[in-house]
């Protein structure tokens, strides 16, 4: 009878149950008979088809995994080393994990990023430059299909129809603003959110349009729920704040619906299984925002500002501009986006088919009119909130207010960055619209005449499923990884790697991969002092002043890349120590390795 026949069928009565079977199957099947439903089940379909849908979407990221990286060589290079660091601190000393190879001589300089620690597990998979730049692809292969995967549930547990879902999936994790984003690995990361969020509905027997049902709790997905929020607190803090604010909000408006007697009574296990899970999410936190909480004392100078917040802050008409990776609409925008003053954190458009039928959403839909007015409310107030400085009254009323009183909000200069919110929010009405429509097609299949062929009312199901994905087709450049000098595959820190700049310093941080000696070089939201001071002292290197500064502060080896000096600072120096110097030098390659 057609996709929302299907849809129908499968999604009656609860919208995760399919068949009578639980919705989010065991992964360990026994029988044979319950490994064939596995296999067949709506959500191993889902998954899978997210997976493919992402291999295609960040082509050529899969084929080309070990020698090329996504959107340019600087932030993915970082990022690389990251997830590389914390596998090779998880299996080496699991307690030294924030104490990172960069910025000596700093320490603790993990926290001075996102520091992606939930994907460290994967970083102890192979060693070396090279596998972590195919530990990478494989990474931003799969965070996309965890965010298709993670709206795709959430919006099926909400009630919506498959094909709503899948047009929610597609615009949660393919929108055109986080085109803007595709080197930033912590902001991309997304999928936890919508999952943890389509779990705990799960678990509490919450859909948009029944309501809370007691009898389809199931504690197990409220504390998976939970679990899968607090690993999603381990990737980014710039993503997680908000989402550890919004799951604080939902709570409370829990609680006083409990309290007011305004839904069925939860089973006793449901709420042991909340109070464990948030207790398993508060102490995550907790522990992820320590260091972080100590960099702030140890580097004042590091703290944000509003004056932070107004350089980052989007104009409104960024909410409709796509960035210039965008397949569709790049080109079309070059204009308005050169009247942006930071392109990459202002072209923000979620994504212009996904408007339009979020706005269809308001009025043809499948939820009721009060979910609707609620559902665009948020989506309102997420709007204004992204726009920071730029909101109606500067954001004092907005964002800066709680930039100002909110603890951990005051870590977050790029407002815009909410955009993820009202992405999700406009998927969810957009979801509903989809479903309504798919309700009317199948009606119409049912009292089938002439007038209405059945391929008409196929069509109108699947349309706004290939408009949502043309929209989200990307531009997305893959420039190749710089290989590893051969000069530092077995260096011995402390090391400093010349040039040192924001262009060498991210890969010097990727070729650390081989053995992690403590190096000098790094680049972070922030830079600390010393590593100026250092790079000053160093402008004349190899004369006897700087060799006896590098001294003072512990670095013993200097590495200098003479295939990268043109143009920079270093440029005029020959690199000559002098002989009653005491420094060794020694050509490898295209590099030259002083030991002082």
């Amino acid at each position: 009878m057609g996709a929302c026949h299907v849809a129908t069928r499968i999604s009656a009565p609860d919208p995760l149950e399919a068949d009578g079977k639980e919705a989010f199957a065991t992964l360990i099947p026994k029988p044979p008979g319950r490994l064939r439903r596995f296999l067949a089940h709506e959500w191993t379909a889902a998954a899978g088809a997210g997976v493919l849908l992402a291999v295609a979407m960040t082509w050529p990221a899969a084929p080309d995994a070990a020698t090329t990286i996504p959107q340019d060589i600087h932030d993915p290079l970082q990022q690389a080393w990251q997830v590389a660091w914390g596998g090779h601190a998880l299996s080496t000393a699991p307690a030294s994990v924030w104490d990172a190879n960069p910025f000596f001589p700093e320490r603790s300089s993990l926290a001075f990023s996102d520091s992606l620690l939930g994907y460290a597990p994967l970083g102890m998979i192979g060693d070396g430059a090279t596998a972590a730049v195919a530990r990478y692809n494989l990474i931003y292969i799969l965070l996309h299909a965890l965010a298709f995967f993670g709206a795709y549930a959430l919006t099926r547990q909400l009630g919506a129809h498959a094909p709503g879902a899948l047009v929610a999936g597609l615009a949660f994790a393919y929108a055109p603003w986080r085109l803007a984003h595709g080197g930033h690995m912590n902001i991309l990361s997304t999928g936890g959110i919508a999952l943890a969020l389509a779990m705990l509905a799960r678990g509490h027997g919450f859909t948009l349009r029944e309501g809370y049902q007691s009898g389809r709790a199931r504690p197990i997905w409220v504390l998976a729920g939970w679990a899968v929020a607090a690993w999603q607190m381990t990737l980014s803090f710039a993503i997680g704040i908000p989402f550890g604010y919004a799951l604080a909000v939902i709570v409370l408006i829990m609680a006083v619906a409990w309290l007011r007697g305004h839904r069925p009574d939860q089973p006793r296990q449901v709420l042991i299984s909340d109070l464990s899970g948030g207790a398993l999410f508060a102490v995550t936190t907790c522990l992820m925002a320590m260091p972080y909480l100590q960099l702030a004392k140890t580097y004042p100078y590091a703290r944000r500002s509003v004056a932070d917040l107004a350089v980052f802050s989007p104009p409104l008409r960024g909410m409709l501009t796509a960035p210039a990776e965008s397949w569709l609409w790049g080109q079309s925008h070059q204009e308005v986006r050169a009247t942006l003053a930071f392109p990459p954190e202002m072209a923000l458009l979620p994504g212009f088919f996904l408007i339009g039928l979020a706005v269809i959403g308001l009025g043809l839909s499948a939820w009721r009119v009060r979910t609707r007015l609620w559902l665009a409310g948020t989506t309102v107030l997420a709007g204004y909130l992204a726009l920071g400085t730029q909101a109606w009254g500067q954001g004092e009323y907005g964002y800066v207010f709680l930039f100002q009183h909110l603890p951990g909000l005051d870590a977050i200069r790029t407002p815009g960055r909410l955009v993820v919110w009202v992405t999700l929010l406009l998927a969810v009405l957009a979801a509903g619209a989809v479903s309504a429509i798919c309700d009317r097609a199948h009606a119409i299949t049912e009292n089938q005449r002439p007038s209405h062929p059945r391929i008409l009312t196929r069509l109108a199901v699947l349309a706004p499923v290939l408009l949502v994905t043309v929209e989200c087709m990307n531009l997305t450049p893959h420039p190749r990884v710089p290989g590893t000098p051969a000069a530092l595959r077995n260096v011995q820190g402390p090391v400093l790697v010349l040039p040192s700049d924001p262009a060498i310093d991210q890969a010097a941080m990727l070729w650390s991969t081989y053995n992690f000696p403590r190096i000098v070089n790094g680049i972070s939201s922030f830079s600390p002092i010393s590593q100026h001071e250092i790079r000053a002292a160093s402008v004349n290197f190899p004369s006897t002043e700087s060799i006896a500064y590098l001294r003072r502060t512990g670095v013993r080896t200097v590495v200098v890349l003479r295939d990268r000096i043109p143009g920079t600072p270093w440029q005029h120096v020959s690199f000559t120590p002098g002989a009653d110097s005491g420094v060794r030098r020694r050509d490898v390659g295209t590099a030259t390795i002083f030991t002082l």
